[in-house]
């Protein structure tokens, strides 16, 4: 992937989130939970034959101690578990439309996490301003409202003049998105259920 897109870590962290829960759900995962648990147990697992490298990660994690993707999944999943999924539901109870839920579950993640690729680029500074923008957006009522749709605007210039791309946020909003759409305990669960849902 690396030597594709010249050196650019794009989709990194979503490739090694989703894969370790599309591995846990394969394996059995009763539920979001247990699926996150046993993600956790498959992160750990040292991979021989992938060398460490000086990834993005690795040196965020060097510098300011955040473990990152790893971190999250060996932790289970946190902001995908207690964050994403509960933001993305409630948005949905709510009546608001799927384009607003998605982009509220992401700037609820935005708002809490220690984003590495935020980090890499813009230090702690960056990851400051990120989550304050976030959670303007959301204090003013998400993206779904005409003031918060204005806070999103000024969030989005300011990631762009300052180039910074909260790629973490969004890995995780992939994997909340990608349990949100298992069909847990339906007795029709197959291949054809994943590609049908949504």
């Amino acid at each position: 992937m690396l030597r594709v897109t010249g050196g650019v870590n794009t989709h990194r962290g979503a490739l090694w989130a989703v894969g370790l829960l599309v591995a846990a759900v394969a394996g059995g995962a009763g539920d979001e939970r247990e699926a996150a648990r046993a993600a956790a147990r498959l992160a750990v697992l040292p991979d021989l034959r992938i060398p460490v490298g000086d990834s993005h990660g690795r040196q965020v994690w060097l510098r300011y101690g955040v473990a990152g993707a790893r971190g999250e999944a060996e932790a289970a999943f946190p902001h995908v578990i207690e964050v994403a999924l509960p933001r993305l539901r409630r948005a949905r109870a709510d009546g608001l439309g799927e384009a607003v839920a998605r982009v509220d579950a992401l700037l609820e993640v935005m708002s809490l996490l220690a984003d590495t690729c935020v980090l890499h680029r813009g230090g702690h500074e960056g990851l400051r301003a990120v989550r304050r923008g976030a959670g303007r957006v959301l204090a003013e009522g998400g993206s779904g409202t005409g003031s918060g749709l204005a806070a999103l605007a000024e969030l989005d210039e300011l990631l762009r003049r300052r180039r910074l791309s909260p790629g973490g946020s969004a890995d995780l909003l992939a994997a909340a998105l990608f349990l949100d759409m298992v069909p847990w305990g339906s007795p029709r669960a197959g291949p054809e259920v994943f590609a049908c849902r949504r």
